[in-house]
This record gives structure tokens, C-alpha cells and sequence, in this order.
């Protein structure tokens, strides 16, 4: 076993020299690690939304863009302007629901929580309460929670995740994985389509696949979304306070919810009126997505382009909520070493080598804002291109990167739904690499980073590699495999904490491999004859790019 881990290291050694003696973009660790450890410094604050470590960690970017010398936007900046509305709920704000005569009142943070994303300082709120079920509607799914009910001017109460599958159905809503409909954003956005007075998601652990203080957090703090049309209230339910409301309405929770996972379930009026005030402080905050881009080299190819992104923001700093570093010493920043200054940094670094040697079609390095306030840079670019998404064959995102050290295969979750997954194996086979086997998707990780805005837009898009994100031990590490595996699960208790730092005894090898593979998979797609594809049946093929 040592002998062949020893001619993997050698062989991996090999393939970086025979990349850089034909004359290839070669990774290297010291620039990436240097850029790592800076945009991670208290320095930045967390490089938070609407807040001045942002503006810092912008500011390097697009200086960092320059002197690599990628060409700048047709403006002829490196900026793209994202406006964004920042909300943050105020004392006095509640959600009182009159029940057969009765008041009941639950309490914002412990039971309930709510916001508003309409843009008003002063919500008022007066509506009946409508279960939903999942809240779905999947055509092709042959799925329709609201089989025809006009839902506009009620308050909606919904179940996270998918229905389930069966024994009839073992695939339906892919199964155990999560899709697209199980996601909170979707659900929220679902509401604002129909024109509810509001939503509120029944909480659970598992179905959410985090616990109740996730969301909490969230909305504890200023919550952020584009300008533009939004629910006037939206929260979370904690599941016994809805169990205590539906069953002081008549009905049981369970009932309903099991009702729910069939098809022919409708829309059921809880005979229950919300009323209350939803106070809020609103701001207006100009955030910027970072760009720059090498032109191809081909007449007709350099038309199109493959885009290379990585968000810059994490969650800044905040006095009110200081948790606790690995000394005991208590810390307000939250630096966002691994989410996500690995990949910020591992971009600048692969754009430096991609300057060197251009590609038939351009290559655009992309890093977009506001990604942990719901991708909302990415959101921003994709409604209004720097480059038209019709001639934009991929997107290739990097999030979370591995800092433990190399691996003998790569992660490629999400590939599979298009033509990048066989580029993938091809570009693997030749770094000495295999794909990483595939596993259910339980946590809907594809929906949950920049490259998913791509793929709702029709580009075929994946987030490569993450280590993290599959933490359970997927990846088989060079050395020290089961430390290495250990080493990210024990993560999972730094992630969106102020734990998450730069530590200078990291074994950066396997995110200068991650990076490398990344590039090479980017110039595998910009010097393909054809433009990338998703497979057939995919949800996202169905998409016209840009539409």
C-alpha cells in the first residue's frame, strides 16, 4: 500500500512537470496560500454583505485582476454592481394567529420566526391560514400541491424538503436526495409567484437537513435579497409550535403532512387568521461582483466563453453574536478561511496561469457577492450578463476547497446531469485522477452554491471537488486517510463560525490539485469543438440558455 500511494504522490508530481514542460497552466501553492491567508485576516471583517470588509475584499480583487492583467468589462472596470435591500426585524414585531377564539402568540426566536422582504419598514398583517403541503408544483413530477386554489392574500404554511419516495416510486423527487422544490428559497419565491400574504416553513432537523438554529440565526441578523418583489412576511414554524396550532384548529399535524405525500392532496383552509405587525429597519446597499477575462484566441470560438466563479462574502462581523475560538477567547469575526477565501483565492491564482496561456474560447474569472445571502451576486449577473449566457457553454464553481491534503479521485457531484461529467472523466484520466463515486444528495448541496443559478439560466454548471461539502469521507486521501477524513468532519463545527481561520499548518496540496483540476477541465471545455450540453430528461436541458 505505502509503495502505492508513494507512485501516486510521484505520478502526480510527473503530470504537474509534463503540464508545465508542454507549456500548460500549472497551479502553484505559494501564491494560493498567500492569497488564502490574506483575504481570511481580521483584516477584512468577514468580508460581510453591506458591510466595510466587503468593500476591502472588492477592492483587492479587482486590484489583484489588474495587475494579472485580465481585461476588464465592456465599462472597462472590473465591477459589477448588485443592489441589494438589507432588512433587519426590529423589537415590537409578532404574528398573533386567532384560533377558535383564542389568541395565540408565539414567541420570536424560540417558536417562530419572521421577516419580510417587501422593502417596508411597517408590515401589517391580516390573513387566513392555508396548509400547502410541500408547496410544490413540479410538472414533470406530475406534482400540483395547489391544484387550482387562489392562494393570493394568505399565509401559507409549508413542509421543507420533497415528497418522499415510495415503494411505487422509489425515483419520485429523485428519491431520498434533495431537488430543487425542497429548498427554502424555492418555497419562498413559490409564494411571491403566487401572491401569498405570506409563507411560514414547518421546521424539522432532517427535513431540513439542519437544526433550528441555522435558520434562526439568519433571521436574527440582517437578511439581505434583491431589489424587487418580495414576501411582505416569511419565517419558520418550530414543529411543536405547529402541532400545537394545527391542533388547536381541529386538525393533526401528522394527518395532514401524511396527506401530503400524495398527489391528490389539496390545499386545507386551517380556519385560523394571522394578524400582527412585522417592524424593520430597511437599507439600500451597493455590492459588487468581481470580474475579468482572458480572450480567446480563435475567430469564431472567442464569441463564447466558459466562466470560472467563486463568491468573495462571508458573514462579517457582528459584536452582538461573539462565539468562541479554539483558545477560549471570544471573537466577533467571521473570516471565512475555507468559505469561501480558498476559492476567491484559488481563482486569482488560476487566472494568473490562464493569462499565459489563452484558450480558443474566453475565459471569465467571476467572483460574485452576496452568495450566503441566497447567491445573490450570481443571481444579479445571470439577469444581467457581462457575457451572453447563449454563448456561455459552463460554469465551473469552486466553494469550500479541500485543506487537507491530496486525493486520488475528484468530486464531480452535479457534473453528471450534463456533458461536463465525461469531460470530467477525461480530464481526471490524465491527471492520474478517477471521479469520485456518487452519492445521494441529502443536504440539496447542488442548490445551495453559485453554480445552480447558472444551471436554472440552461448553463451547464457544477460546483468541483468540494471536500467539505461531502465531509462524510468520500474522497480517498494520499496520506493519512482516515486523519484526513477525520480532519473534515471535524469541520463541520467551524462552518459559518468564527472558527473557520486560516491555519498556517494546513496541507494546501489538495486544493492546489482541486484548482489545478478545475482549470484544466476549463480549458478542456473552452478548446472543445462544440459548446456543453445537459444530458437528456434533465430538468435543466429544458431551459433555453439565458431564458
Amino acid at each position: 500500500m505505502r509503495l502505492t500511494m508513494f507512485a501516486l504522490v510521484a505520478g502526480l508530481a510527473c503530470q504537474a512537470t509534463a503540464q508545465a514542460q508542454a507549456g500548460l497552466p500549472v497551479v502553484t501553492e505559494a501564491p494560493l496560500r498567500a492569497h488564502l491567508s490574506f483575504l481570511a485576516d481580521d483584516l477584512f471583517e468577514g468580508r460581510g454583505t453591506g458591510q466595510r470588509g466587503g468593500l476591502l475584499a472588492v477592492r483587492y480583487l479587482e486590484t489583484q485582476a489588474a495587475a494579472i492583467g485580465l481585461k476588464p468589462l465592456a465599462d472597462g472596470t472590473y465591477r459589477q454592481s448588485v443592489k441589494i435591500e438589507g432588512t433587519k426585524l426590529q423589537p415590537g414585531s409578532a404574528l398573533n394567529f386567532d384560533i377558535a377564539g383564542k389568541t395565540v402568540t408565539p414567541k420570536v426566536g424560540e417558536e417562530i420566526l419572521i421577516g419580510t422582504m417587501s422593502g417596508k419598514q411597517e408590515v401589517a398583517i391580516d390573513a387566513p391560514l392555508v396548509f400547502v403541503g410541500y408547496g410544490a408544483e413540479a410538472p414533470e413530477e406530475k406534482w400540483d400541491d395547489y391544484k387550482g386554489v387562489d392562494v393570493k392574500g394568505k399565509v401559507l404554511v409549508m413542509m421543507v424538503n420533497d415528497p418522499q419516495p415510495t415503494l411505487d416510486e422509489p425515483n419520485r423527487f429523485a428519491g431520498k436526495a434533495y431537488t430543487y422544490y425542497g429548498r427554502w428559497l424555492y418555497k419562498f419565491e413559490e409564494a411571491v409567484r403566487r401572491g401569498a400574504a405570506g409563507v411560514l416553513l414547518i421546521h424539522t432537523t432532517p427535513s431540513a437537513s439542519y437544526p433550528w438554529s441555522v435558520p434562526a440565526n439568519g433571521f436574527g441578523h440582517e437578511r439581505f435579497h434583491l431589489k424587487g418583489k418580495g414576501n411582505p412576511v416569511e419565517g419558520w414554524l418550530q414543529e411543536e409550535t405547529a402541532r400545537s396550532l394545527f391542533a388547536a384548529a381541529g386538525f393533526d399535524l401528522d394527518q395532514l403532512r401524511a396527506a401530503a405525500e400524495r398527489r391528490d392532496f389539496k390545499p386545507v383552509d386551517l380556519k385560523t387568521r394571522v394578524h400582527g405587525q412585522i417592524r424593520s429597519t430597511v437599507r439600500q446597499i451597493e455590492e459588487f461582483n468581481v470580474a475579468g477575462i482572458v480572450p480567446g484566441t480563435d475567430a469564431k470560438l472567442k464569441e463564447q466563453a466558459v466562466i470560472y466563479s467563486a463568491h468573495w462574502d462571508h458573514m462579517g462581523m457582528d459584536e452582538a453574536t461573539a462565539g468562541k475560538t479554539d483558545n477560549g477567547q471570544h471573537d466577533h469575526i467571521y473570516n471565512g478561511a475555507i468559505d469561501n477565501a480558498s476559492g476567491t483565492a484559488a481563482l486569482l491564482v488560476m487566472a494568473a496561469e490562464a493569462v499565459k496561456h489563452p484558450a480558443k474560447r474566453t475565459q471569465m474569472f467571476l467572483w460574485p457577492a452576496a452568495e450566503e445571502q441566497g447567491l445573490l451576486g450570481a443571481a444579479a449577473y445571470v439577469q444581467n450578463p457581462a457575457w451572453p449566457l447563449d454563448k456561455t457553454t459552463a460554469d465551473l464553481n469552486l466553494d469550500s476547497m479541500n485543506f487537507v491534503g491530496k486525493t486520488s479521485d475528484i468530486g464531480v457531484a452535479g457534473a453528471e446531469r450534463s456533458s461536463l461529467y465525461e469531460a470530467s472523466g477525461v480530464v481526471a484520466k490524465k491527471m492520474g485522477l478517477t471521479l469520485a463515486p456518487a452519492i445521494p444528495d441529502l443536504s440539496g448541496a447542488f442548490f445551495r452554491a453559485d453554480h445552480f443559478v447558472f444551471a436554472k439560466a440552461g448553463i451547464p454548471a457544477f460546483n468541483v471537488g468540494s471536500a467539505v461539502f461531502s465531509g462524510d469521507g468520500h474522497f480517498t486521501f494520499v496520506k493519512d486517510l482516515e486523519a484526513s477524513r477525520a480532519k473534515l468532519v471535524a469541520f463541520k463545527k467551524d462552518y459559518h463560525q468564527v472558527t473557520d481561520e486560516y491555519r498556517p499548518q494546513w496541507d494546501l496540496s489538495g486544493m492546489v490539485q482541486q484548482a489545478q483540476f478545475t482549470l484544466n477541465l476549463g480549458y478542456y471545455v473552452a478548446n472543445a469543438p462544440a459548446m456543453q450540453t445537459w444530458k437528456a430528461g434533465e430538468a435543466f436541458g429544458k431551459v433555453k440558455r439565458g431564458k
